[in-house]
């Protein structure tokens, strides 16, 4: 069995995807793992596309006009509910984003378990996007192609900091 610690390292940005369909399963489940995720207050402030019609890919690309992008059969376009978010009363800080993140980086991670590829795209044409796929009071955090990777996917080797450099104890 893999360990959240494995499947972490294994991971990566994939940005070369087969023609192969993800099946209704493998989606159910990757956004189950979404449903599941933390966030401030119990909020769940999120709300997640999911585009697959060759109407909905042609306008999604149009958003984010890479030809690697081109490759996925599937995309999720994860949204934040800015009406629904937790503020912080102290500083005004809203943590829609943050919990967005989270309960994406949930699929992301749950589709790696099922040998599916993700990558994390936030350059799209954000005015765009809003007017092609408008849903009411919510925001575009990130877009996630998923789908299962192609053998000549490109690959680089994880560049992170020490943990020496990231962690400070007190």
């Amino acid at each position: 069995m893999t360990t959240i610690l494995e499947r972490c390292r294994q991971r990566f940005s994939v940005r070369k995807f087969t023609d192969e369909p993800v099946s209704n399963e493998e989606l159910n489940y990757i956004l189950e793992a979404a449903r599941l995720a933390p966030s401030a207050v119990n909020r769940q402030p999120w709300k997640f596309v999911i585009v697959a019609s060759d109407y909905g890919k042609a306008m999604l690309r149009a958003c984010y006009d890479r030809e690697w992008f081109k490759s996925a059969p599937l995309y999720i376009i994860c949204m934040k509910n800015v009406e629904e978010n937790w503020i912080r009363p102290a500083d005004g800080k809203a943590h829609g984003d943050i919990d967005v993140a989270i309960a994406t980086e949930h699929m992301c991670l749950a589709a790696a378990e099922r040998n599916l590829g993700t990558c994390w795209v936030c350059n799209y044409d954000v005015a765009k996007l809003a007017a092609c796929f408008p849903e009411e009071h919510c925001e575009a955090v990130a877009i996630i192609p998923v789908g299962h990777v192609a053998a000549d996917c490109p690959c680089s080797t994880k560049k992170r900091k020490t943990l020496e450099s990231i962690v400070v104890r007190v």
